[in-house]
């Protein structure tokens, strides 16, 4: 075979070899890896066309029309769910039906020998169903006087509050005795102070009173409030849960048992909720005021011998002390959807 023919042999073999087949030889000869256009890194580094924007825009919008209205209606149904409180914890809990526990006093209404609580949820200390709401206007309830303190006797009132939004304005609790004669005692809150409102106590029509500023009152929340006072003492002490303030002011006294209020009196009314209203004729301890914190807000009373009333306000306005203070309630409602803003002590 000439030359010439050899060359025109490997022409002819050349021809038939692809482009990539000879890439493939140099770099084979020379060492280095071959160069794949169809490798991933290739791939995700090419730039996508305007065609195929457009097509993945056009792809979400077809998805928001789709399914769009689908995810507002779940939205608007979960608003529904929350504004319901069914995403509260105690929503579902066991709750305490009206009057499961009382206290019996074998001997009589005053009498402190043989007394005791009774009925299913007296040591178990479930939530309520109900509390009493009151609309800051014209609702209360009238209590019962029987047992009350008066003089400079010693005396425990407490209560379970959540006020929804505290305006400079004044809110009772509850409050007995009589303005006509200046004497009267009242706790109550009073919205006006400031940078927190103040848990305050009053005796006398010309507004004597100690006042306590309270950082731990805040709207929207329950809360354990009340006093103690020692027959005789200067000083009261003021309770928001179980944290105690004591304040120096003077003896207190009263003439007067009635009438008696919940949620109004001397210094406005209340606008929010009231549950488990106690009052004893004793000064409570502050491992017993912490004992009572802790049982929650449906708690039974904690000295049943010096317990004067017991309001629960589960479901009515009935004295479960055993003395027959029951209330008489005006514009008062009671409603089960109360568990917004409570968390078990």
């Amino acid at each position: 075979m000439t030359m010439q023919q050899c060359r025109n042999e490997a022409n002819a073999t050349s021809s038939q070899i692809s482009q990539r087949e000879i890439n493939k030889f140099i770099r084979k000869r020379s060492g280095q890896k071959p160069i794949l256009k169809s490798s991933g890194f290739a791939t995700g580094h090419r730039k996508p066309s305007g065609k195929a924007f457009r097509q993945k825009a056009q792809s979400a919008m077809e998805y928001l029309m789709t399914y769009g209205w689908a995810i507002l209606i779940i939205a608007i149904v979960l608003v529904a769910f929350f504004s319901l409180n069914l995403f509260n914890p105690y929503t579902f809990s066991p709750k305490a039906s009206p009057g499961s526990c009382q206290i019996l006093r074998p001997n009589g209404p005053g009498s402190n020998l043989f007394v005791s609580a009774v009925g299913p949820t007296c040591t178990t200390n479930e939530i309520p169903q109900y509390v009493a709401k009151f609309n800051g206007v014209s609702s209360v309830i009238s209590t019962g006087t029987a047992g009350l303190p008066i003089g400079s006797s010693s005396f425990s009132v407490f209560a379970w509050i959540n006020i929804p939004s505290i305006i400079p304005t004044y809110y009772s609790i509850y409050d007995y005795g009589s303005s006509n004669t200046g004497n009267y005692i009242e706790l109550w809150i009073n919205g006006q102070c400031s940078p927190s409102p103040c848990l305050a106590l009053s005796t006398t029509s010309s507004a004597e009173r100690g006042q306590y500023l309270d950082p731990l009152i805040t709207s929207g929340a329950w809360k354990l409030v009340g006093f103690t006072y020692s027959a005789g003492a200067t000083t009261q002490t003021f309770y928001t849960n179980n944290v105690a303030n004591v304040t120096s002011w003077g003896i207190l006294t009263t003439s007067s048992q009635i009438p008696s209020y919940i949620g109004d009196g001397h210094w406005g009314s209340l606008t929010g909720l009231i549950a488990n209203v106690q009052i004893y004729n004793t000064s409570l301890s502050q491992s017993e005021v912490t004992a009572l914190y802790q049982e929650g807000i449906g708690g039974a009373p904690i000295d049943l011998r010096h317990l004067v009333g017991w309001w629960p306000l589960n479901g009515n306005s009935n004295d479960y002390s055993g003395n027959g203070n029951n209330g008489v309630p005006t514009n008062v409602i009671f409603t089960s959807n109360w568990e917004n803003g409570y968390s078990s002590p």
